[in-house]
């Protein structure tokens, strides 16, 4: 018996897949996903349900159109009352939906280049002349009546690079891993530069038209680290492929528009530009060139800008088939012409009024360019444990072999620090590399911590550590590397502050000295009061003021203590409304240092 998916059904209704799922959840049939497959008999009942829903003017405003899709032939679009469409649903993002932007990651032999090259070939219009895809770093294709965007830049290296510059390019990331080969290093690795941006990630399964394929395995290994498919009963949407045959593309690039919807990614054309460098070189005939992808607002020509250190007027505006547009909105990749100087990739795009307050703002940052770099992360474990508040660890680990890290792996899960979570944000094999400071320094919401067992640092990645001012350390010995780490964790909560009660004083009598204030006569009940100790007041039993003693006599004399049994003359800071009978109870507060 045939069976559809919601998005289907969706498609056929003339809705978004997230809008479908809403009225259904308010239907009370909760519990589906858009990947979730349903008989026709139970389509039919959705559909009758939309359609009676949609005629009590409660469905919601169809928003495909907006995004250029168009029912399927054999469908009925939703009827929605006038009122209804014109009333936006509550809360909304801002903006229009705009192209998501996709980037491709995965093991170095698995296809990664092969599926881009397909999509490319398949899915983009060749310009009117007859020519090909213009290789600008980035692309846009066509599917049903909708247009994504494909990141090409190579590896997870690019894009962690660009995070770490504080870069949010990617709105979707596919993790591409080889049915026959299976989950790999490169692949963990992958995963954990997804993780660490926190975007929603496709699986695509592929190489399924090998003979030794098995997708299955496959499954079963994402599975394993917390990945279910979605067919298991999970929410990790996977899809065999063959980059190579084009199998199983447009089921995909159909996940990708799916996950687009339920993201509901949006950008305003009329809004604030936000537009990041993909890519970059020197041409020789034309001069410096970047390719930016526009997330919000709109880039045009004749706009002058500034990114990093360099600005410019907009000379052109160059789309992926080398056509010259005017302007550039929400999703799109362009390449920019009229840079004075080549940017670096993530640096953003800022629009400014005038060339000489571009010039201005050029000027600073070169300016603090030359002075002493001043890392937004701490040096040395030092520098980290002066730092207050922090409560979260994250950590990168390499060691040597699989066992070594294993053990690592098992003594830092043993850690427990009260109110500090230590999170493990890649452990791998081999020397730290590049790669692994670069997944550090684009952390965010903590402190990043580059770890080593019995590996030592690759020099191309030493001097990203001199950069970013990522805090390394390696060890021989996993001890001293769970002792340093306890030390860290215990650190990032602070000082511990301990009060100690050292006396009590009875208020007898007040007097008023001019020029000084307040002053009251007590006599020491216990212990003794000390001169510049914290002090509560205490009347009838309820603390009435808390601070610190500003004075201390015995008669006109300055005393640094007066013990029990003896008068003393106590002055406040901040605090003159003593009353016979009240009670001083002194005390001292001691800083206790973590070990």
């Amino acid at each position: 018996m045939a069976r559809k998916r919601v998005y289907e059904i969706a498609r056929e209704l003339g809705i978004t897949s997230r809008e479908l799922l809403k009225v259904l959840e308010e239907l009370g049939m909760e519990g589906l996903r858009a990947v979730s497959t349903v008989s026709e008999e139970e389509a039919q009942v959705i559909k009758d349900l939309l359609l009676e829903h949609a005629g009590k003017a409660e469905a919601p405003a169809p928003e495909m159109p907006a995004r250029g899709e168009t029912p399927a032939e054999t469908g009925a679009p939703v009827e929605v009352a006038a009122e209804e469409r014109e009333a936006p649903p509550k809360e909304e993002k801002k903006g229009m939906p705009r192209p998501p932007v996709v980037a491709v990651l995965g093991h170095i032999d698995h296809g990664k280049t092969t599926l881009l090259d397909t999509i490319r070939k398949t899915k983009v219009a060749e310009r009117e002349a007859g020519g090909i895809t213009q290789s600008i770093g980035a692309y846009q294709v066509n599917y049903n009546g909708r247009t994504i965007t494909f990141v090409d830049t190579p590896g997870h290296r690019a894009f962690t690079a660009m995070r770490a510059r504080g870069a949010q390019v990617t709105d979707i990331a596919i993790l591409v891993v080889a049915a026959d080969d299976g989950v790999m290093a490169q692949t963990v690795e992958a995963i954990d530069h997804i993780k660490a941006a926190e975007v929603p990630m496709i699986v695509a399964i592929n190489k399924i038209d090998k003979p030794n394929a098995n997708p299955d395995k496959v499954r079963q290994q994402l599975a394993d680290m917390g990945f279910v498919p979605e067919e298991w009963g999970g929410d990790t949407i996977m899809v065999p492929i063959s980059a190579l045959k084009g199998d199983g593309v447009d089921e995909l690039l159909e996940m990708i528009l799916l996950v687009a919807d339920l993201q509901d990614i949006r950008g305003d054309p009329k809004g604030e530009l936000e537009a990041w460098v993909i890519e970059s070189h020197l041409d020789p005939a034309r001069g410096p060139e970047a390719t930016v992808i526009v997330k919000n607002g709109t880039l045009r020509v004749r706009d002058v800008i500034v990114v990093g250190t360099t600005w410019g007027r907009i000379r052109a505006l160059v789309d992926h088939q080398g056509n010259q547009i005017k302007e550039a909105t929400p999703g799109m990749p362009a390449q920019i012409l009229g840079l004075n100087d080549v940017p670096q990739p993530g640096e953003r795009v800022e629009r400014v009024k005038s060339p000489k307050e571009a010039e201005k703002l050029v000027s600073k940052r070169i300016e603090v360019q030359r002075r002493p770099p001043e890392s937004r992360f701490p040096r040395t474990f030092e520098e980290l444990f002066a730092q207050k508040e922090r409560k979260r660890l994250k950590l990168v680990l390499k060691a040597a072999t699989v066992g070594a890290l294993e053990a690592a792996k098992l003594e830092l899960g043993m850690i427990h620090i009260e109110h500090v979570d230590i999170e493990l944000l890649h452990a791998g094999v081999g020397p730290i590399t590049e790669s692994d400071i670069l997944l550090a320094a684009s952390v965010e919401g903590g402190e990043p911590l580059v770890i080593g067992f019995g590996v030592r640092v690759d020099p191309k990645a030493r001097k990203v550590v001199e950069q970013y001012g990522v805090p390394v350390r390696t060890y021989e010995i996993i001890y001293d590397l769970i002792q340093d780490i306890e030390r860290a964790g215990k650190m990032l909560l602070g000082p511990q502050y301990v009060e100690t009660k050292v006396g009590e004083a009875e208020v007898l009598r007040t007097f008023k000295v001019s020029g000084v204030g307040v002053v009251a006569g007590c006599r020491v009940r216990s212990g003794k009061v000390i001169r510049n100790g914290k002090v509560k007041v205490l009347r009838e039993g309820q603390e009435v003021f808390t601070g610190e003693i500003a004075s201390l006599k015995h008669f006109a004399q300055d005393v640094q203590e007066m013990r029990e049994g003896q008068e003393c003359g106590i002055r406040i800071k901040d605090f003159d409304k003593f009353k016979p009978g009240d009670i001083l109870e002194v005390y001292e507060v001691k800083v206790i240092q973590p070990a």
